[in-house]
């Protein structure tokens, strides 16, 4: 039974029995159960009973992650190169959504399809889950008529991109997630367990070591000005967070950091480079003008350096410059790029050329995340030990002291 789809609604279960007197149920999302009832007697359906659709502890929640789009997105092209009616592909993906904001989404796009708009026209209505690039492709291929291949060409792009996010994630988060466990650990140590060391100590009547001293010290230090010390750092974190989200300059200064920091910076400006030739790949493909795709490439290379030099590479290849010559002018691709899109423009396959780019600097990003966890992992082991195993060594030399002398 085809479900109704209202933006902002509740869902609702329903049973009931249709004109031939069959039992059937489904779901409806609604304003309210009148709602619900009006809508299924419009249908034919007599309902008999209505009841609000309970929240799943194991459900989605109510967020929607570019994951979900991604998702969304192979799920449509799978179900329209299978021949499945653009608004039946819809209802099919939305009702066996488990997560209920991204089902009132789906559904909410299917009732503007059902009301004459283009899917297009559909998709911008929804800024914050589907980009420019996205709408400009589903209308490019609504135009020419191929939209299921061009659907399974956003999927492609929303699942390699997503895949490079998430090994960018790994590759910066691993060894952020260690250290502050490491930081939570010694903390601990110096609050709880330094002082009743120095308790102990202090029924010694002997002068303890240097390095025993300092970290008693430490410890004081904490336990007196910790509180101090969590405000200035809590303030200073809120703050660095509010700027990068609102100063552009800001995200340029750490967008340049990022690219200059040994190890990482190889791998952020590998990412920047394969998300630009996935991106121009797929909109070159979709038959989107060079110049006209480029805001789009610029957007999506997730670095303000790369997506500014886009940008003025736009204005260039507007005024009759070749991609190849605006690439080289900004000083950020390497010449492997460069030749490969070179070949690419001369040969009329830069959809084709810009693609291989994106397999071999993904591939080259994968390798590099690997290789940078193999050598985190010892290193990371290795700070640990000394915090902790230092902590410890500090605590204990007093005791070895004593037990020499006697």
């Amino acid at each position: 039974m085809a479900e109704t789809a209202v933006v902002g609604s509740t869902p609702f279960l329903w049973e009931g029995t249709d004109r031939n007197g069959k039992k059937i149920k489904g779901k409806s999302l609604a304003s309210d159960e009148a709602a619900v009832r009006a809508d299924l007697r419009r249908q034919g359906v007599v309902p008999t009973r209505i009841r609000k659709q309970p929240k799943s502890l194991f459900s989605g929640g109510g967020t929607i992650t570019t994951g979900d789009i991604a998702i969304f997105s192979r799920q449509l092209a799978t179900m329209l190169a299978a021949g499945i009616p653009l608004v039946q592909a819809f209802e099919i993906v939305g009702n066996g959504h488990e997560n209920e904001a991204m089902q009132k989404l789906i559904l909410g796009i299917k009732a503007d399809v059902e009301g004459g708009s283009s899917l297009a026209e559909a998709l911008a209505k929804q800024p914050l889950y589907f980009d420019d690039l996205f709408i400009n492709l589903v209308e490019a291929g609504e135009q020419a008529g191929a939209l299921e291949t061009l659907l399974d060409k956003i999927a492609t792009y929303k699942e390699k991109t997503e895949a490079i996010k998430k090994k960018i994630k790994k590759a910066l988060t691993y060894p952020a997630a260690v250290l502050v466990v490491a930081f939570i650990v010694t903390t601990i140590l110096l609050i709880f367990v330094i002082p009743s060391f120095e308790d102990l100590f202090k029924g010694f009547g002997a002068d303890l070591p240097t390095f025993t001293r300092m970290v008693i010290d430490l410890s004081v230090f904490v336990r007196t000005q910790g509180w101090y010390i969590a405000f200035v750092i809590g303030a200073a974190a809120g703050a660095f967070f509010y700027f990068k989200k609102r100063s552009r300059k800001m995200r340029h200064f750490l967008d340049r950091l990022m690219l200059k920091i040994p190890v990482i910076g190889p791998i952020m400006q590998k990412a920047s480079i394969a998300r630009y030739a996935r991106t121009l790949s797929t909109m070159f493909a979709a038959g989107v003008p060079l110049v006209e795709a480029m805001e789009s490439v610029a957007g999506a290379t997730g670095n303000i350096v790369y997506e500014e030099a886009v940008l003025t590479m736009r204005d260039e290849v507007a005024t009759g410059q070749r991609l190849q010559q605006a690439m080289e002018n900004t000083e950020l691709f390497p010449n492997m790029v460069i030749q490969m899109i070179a070949v690419g423009e001369e040969s009329g396959s830069l959809d084709d050329m810009s693609a291989k780019v994106a397999d071999f600097y993904e591939e080259d990003v994968d390798n590099a995340v690997d290789n940078l966890s193999s050598l985190l992992e010892p290193l990371i082991m290795a700070v640990l030990g000394v915090l902790v195993g230092g902590l410890v060594v500090a605590m204990y030399l007093p005791i070895f002291k004593l037990g020499a002398v006697v």
